[in-house]
């Protein structure tokens, strides 16, 4: 410990970015599980609970309840497939694919290029105080007559990659596993997307009572005109 505190104390320089990269990376890393679990939706939960609205209610009314919702699948996928409903299946399952491509998954990458950016500058800065630290120790201890008083210098160099190692290899990590849960996310989104279609293709035509009383609506109305 007391060999650190004086890697910090002298080395100051590489020292101190060092803790300045660990401290941005842990909170861009807390802020991204943060979205990720505001992103998160049961659909064991929701689906039964869309599925009355939707019989119910119509589309207007699950469109409403989706509108209502903050998390990702309901307010803003289903809610794209909803709003074009009246155009077909085609054109539903076209603009919730373009939603997952272009507005979803970008909103999901956020935040991880920063993080992996950090995780491979942390490394190179750490080899780069190493470096610096080697040669400036070698160039003391060629001109000094003691060479043995130097030697905790190089064991103190070493403390630059090891801190430029312990900020990168749990930023890679993360990156990694925040890429996974992307993955399986887009799977479950289009998963969830299917299964829209399903509900509203299989969702019941206005019933023959309806129509009557629309039919007879028109002449009503005719006979008012005159």
């Amino acid at each position: 410990m007391s060999a650190f505190m004086t890697f910090v104390k002298e080395d100051w320089f590489f020292a101190i970015p060092m803790f300045l990269m660990s401290l941005v990376a842990a909170t861009l890393v807390i802020w991204r599980i943060l979205l990720n679990m505001s992103a998160k939706t049961d659909m064991s939960e929701f689906l039964p609970i869309f599925q009355k609205k939707l019989d119910k209610d119509g589309i207007e009314g699950a469109l409403r309840f989706c509108r209502g919702r903050t998390d990702i699948i309901p307010k803003r996928l289903y809610t794209a497939g909803l709003e074009n409903t009246k155009q077909g299946l085609a054109d539903m399952r076209r603009a919730m694919a373009n939603t997952i491509e272009l507005e979803i998954l970008p909103d999901l990458n956020v935040l991880l290029a920063p993080i992996l950016a950090i995780g491979k500058i942390a490394t190179m800065v750490g080899l780069l105080g190493t470096v610096i630290s080697m040669i400036n120790t070698f160039n003391a201890i060629q001109n000094a007559r003691d060479v043995t008083s130097h030697t905790g210098a190089i064991g103190l160099a070493l403390f630059a990659t090891a801190l430029g190692l312990v900020t990168a290899i749990p930023l890679v990590f993360a990156h990694v596993l925040f890429k996974d849960w992307i993955n399986k996310y887009e799977i479950r989104m289009k998963s969830a997307a299917q299964k829209l279609l399903l509900l509203v293709q299989s969702k019941p035509a206005p019933t023959s009572a309806t129509a009557k009383q629309a039919t007879a609506a028109v002449p009503d109305a005719a006979v008012t005109a005159r």
